[in-house]
């Protein structure tokens, strides 16, 4: 199973961004605020902005489940250029190395994707700078709600709470029109700016889901008309730089439960995946995308190949 594991600045840098995320230095402070059960549920950049000095009990992690330092890794770059070639072989080339980058590690980054980045970055930075009462105006205890504004992995729920806020927009790709209109107003552009990559997104799943069913054998329509009529959503995840980071997790290991995950990060690293034995350090590949099987697509292919074993970790 594809597992993705801590998120965390371990170097202290000004930010982490992770997922399409956010970005603002933290102000310095001499003395550490107080902090309460419901200031720590106000966020992470709450608490930043606070000027906090040493991480609130409730974020600090059991010896046994503190981040450990993990070897860097290049995980398999899979080129679209390639996979959208005219050649037979080397498009064939390409999509055996795809299937069997899903096979091992259930990871990839990809490459000339077409996606632009800058201004999804951007935008996702101008959002988390926005002052906390803004961005409170999104917070809902509802983990269904369409738009979202939290903190942690599941703060109602979270024993320790995760070093991470994040803002979740629904964006199925059939009503995505129906949906903008709730997003945050502020800044004036991030309905326009994540709109757009929504979109973008939304045609890379489908070239990315397509070419992992043609790896597979399987002929896709079917599958490619049920997920246009599911659930897509866009986390836009903010990793502040964190005072005490050997104590505490942006993320808890777990597996994402959709078919693919499309992660667009910054160069801090962060992002740790699972081999099955060891925790490996994504190294980010510039410009690309990084793509995580879930559960479900592994459920799938599961049920379609069970004699075959592929994509089963």
């Amino acid at each position: 199973m594809a597992i993705l594991g801590p998120a965390v600045d371990s170097s202290r840098q000004p930010q982490q961004l992770k997922p399409s995320t956010c970005n603002a230095n933290a102000p310095a402070a001499a003395a550490q605020p107080s902090s309460s059960k419901e200031e720590e549920l106000k966020g992470v950049r709450h608490l930043c902005e606070r000027g906090i000095t040493a991480l609130p009990p409730r974020y600090i992690l059991p010896p046994s489940d503190r981040p450990a330092l993990a070897a860097p890794r290049g995980i398999p770059v899979i080129d679209l250029a390639r996979l959208r070639s005219t050649l037979p072989s080397e498009r064939a080339a390409e999509l055996a190395a795809m299937d069997a980058a899903c096979c091992d590690l259930g990871f990839f980054q990809v490459v000339n994707h077409r996606i632009q980045r800058g201004e999804m970055l951007d935008v996702a930075r101008r959002f988390f700078a926005l002052p906390q009462e803004e961005r409170a105006r999104h917070m809902s205890p509802d983990i269904r709600a369409a738009v979202r504004y939290g903190t942690s992995f599941n703060q109602l729920n979270d024993g320790v709470l995760c070093w991470r806020d994040f803002l979740k927009l629904l964006c199925n790709p059939a009503r995505l029109d129906e949906v903008v209109p709730s997003w945050p107003e502020n800044p004036a552009d991030l309905r326009d700016v994540m709109s757009l990559y929504a979109r973008a997104n939304q045609r890379l799943f489908r070239e990315l889901i397509s070419a992992v069913l043609e790896a597979m054998g399987i002929m896709g329509g079917g599958v490619l008309e049920e997920l246009d009529n599911g659930t897509q959503m866009m986390m836009v995840n903010c990793f502040p730089a964190c005072p005490e980071p050997e104590l505490t997790l942006g993320m808890p290991p777990h597996s994402d439960y959709g078919f693919l995950t499309l992660l667009l990060q910054d160069q801090v690293n962060g992002l740790e995946v699972s081999d099955g034995e060891d925790w490996l350090l994504v190294d980010p590949h510039p410009g690309a995308l990084v793509v995580n099987v879930g559960d479900h697509l592994e459920v799938r292919l599961y049920m379609s190949l069970l004699a075959t074993g592929i994509y089963l970790n």
